[in-house]
């Protein structure tokens, strides 16, 4: 795994290899909605706004943290990991959203969710540790963070797609 700074900004290519991913997923529910409309350019621009956000926002929030923490060397090995892990929660969800659309039985899906929910929060825990050598503690914490800032990004994407 790179451990640079450079290694760092190139594993944001995650982020594009997760776009389609994340358009399918909108697509998905904006169909699901009891009056889908097909005026989607003014959402589309804000989810896209907070897809760059999301991308960016958790990794430059956290190295004060990190630093604070002693870890600042292992920062960019921690951006590394999380770029990349969140291609595996990508494909996870869209997995289970394609499942969910040929009509798994609501009971299956909704234990599947709950399922996909659970490895992606677990999945982000033991990348910290691992990736920073911190405790599981810490790791809950930064988990906190992301989940805070992405409940956050959400808001801001809602005002957008609204006006």
């Amino acid at each position: 795994m790179e451990t640079t700074t450079a290694g760092a900004r190139r594993s944001f290519a995650a982020a594009l290899i997760c776009l389609p991913a994340f358009l399918a997923l909108r697509f998905f529910a904006w169909a699901s909605l009891e009056e889908p409309t097909l005026a989607i350019g003014r959402p589309l621009v804000a989810e896209l706004t907070g897809y760059v956000y999301g991308w960016s926002l958790f990794v430059l929030v956290s190295l004060p943290v990190i630093a604070g923490w002693g870890r600042a060397a292992l920062w960019p090995r921690f951006v590394v990991a999380w770029n990349w892990i969140s291609v595996v929660q990508y494909l996870a969800q869209i997995l289970l959203s394609v499942l969910l659309v040929i009509g798994l039985p609501p009971i299956i899906g909704q234990g599947l969710t709950l399922a996909v929910v659970g490895y992606s929060l677990w999945l982000e825990w033991f990348m910290a540790r691992a990736a920073l050598g911190i405790s599981g503690g810490r790791a809950v914490g930064l988990v906190v963070m992301d989940l805070a800032l992405g409940l956050f990004i959400a808001g801001f994407v809602l005002r957008l797609s609204t006006g």
